[in-house]
């Protein structure tokens, strides 16, 4: 009985002794999921003009690194409106320099991280069977004039860059006055875009990049680069950016990245790292 009893006690030890790891292992192996989870994921919160680009540039990353990239596309200012309130971004990509600066203000921003990557153009775009064609813009352009009874699609000149952009062209041109009542403000720029292609609007004012992508449409007149702000897209890390942001700035910055955005149309603003 006593040779039992002590084998039962012993037995009983070991199970305890194994079983308790076991437990105190899946603990700690639930505790460094998400970590592990995070080091392999960035989100990057990124203008709507760069889709197609951006998308191409992060499936590259990814092939290299093993790090899968969230992208969230939008207008810029709604961007910086979510990361000021504290969305979980950790690179913030905007087609101009004012939403960054917001946000810059903000302490959103890793300021020392900050770049202005690309550039962009303006361009007047019709759908693709429009028979408006090679027009002139200088002073004086007549825009209202040529979209007759029809809209002209812009992103929200209030707060999108590419309206703000465009709504500065128009008035150094001294076209704003006449095509204001005309003009159809979209959230964003891709937006602006899918009412020319769906011919839901006669004209409208894009990137040279988002009508690049856009089958159904086409580019009918460049706005002299002198008649609005120069579009520049900076980039940064957030101030609550996951460990591997930086690296993923540096490969933005990279030949391999470079050559993928200008055969978009972006202009690259910035020497190759590597």
């Amino acid at each position: 009985m006593e040779i039992f009893t002590r084998s039962l006690f012993a037995a009983l030890l070991v199970g305890a002794f194994l079983a308790v790891p076991a437990s105190a292992k899946d603990a700690k192996s639930s505790a460094m999921a998400p970590a592990a989870a995070q080091d392999k994921t960035l989100t990057v919160f990124a203008a709507a003009s760069m889709k197609n680009a951006l998308d191409e540039v992060d499936n590259a990353y990814a092939a290299k690194t093993g790090v899968k990239i969230i992208a969230s596309y939008a207008a810029s200012s709604a961007l910086a409106k979510q990361i000021e309130q504290g969305a979980p971004a950790d690179v913030f990509i905007s087609a101009d320099t004012a939403w960054m600066d917001y946000v810059t203000g903000k302490k959103a921003i890793n300021e020392p991280t900050r770049v202005n990557l690309l550039g962009n153009s303006l361009v007047l775009i019709a759908p693709k069977d429009s028979k408006i064609d090679k027009v002139t813009i200088d002073q004086g352009f007549d825009l209202a004039k040529l979209a007759g009874d029809g809209k002209v699609a812009a992103g929200d000149v209030k707060a999108v860059p590419a309206g703000k952009y465009a709504k500065a062209a128009l008035e150094k041109l001294g076209a704003w006055t006449a095509v204001e009542p005309k003009m159809a403000m979209a959230e964003n720029v891709r937006a602006a875009l899918a009412l020319v292609a769906r011919n839901e609007a006669p004209l409208g004012i894009v990137y040279s990049t988002d009508a690049k992508i856009e089958p159904g449409v086409k580019i009918v007149g460049t706005f002299p680069a002198s008649s609005h702000p120069a579009i520049v897209y900076p980039v940064a890390a957030t101030s609550t950016a996951h460990k591997g942001a930086e690296d993923y700035l540096a490969f933005l910055r990279s030949s391999e990245a470079k050559a993928i955005f200008e055969k978009y149309g972006f202009s690259f603003l910035v020497s190759p790292t590597t």
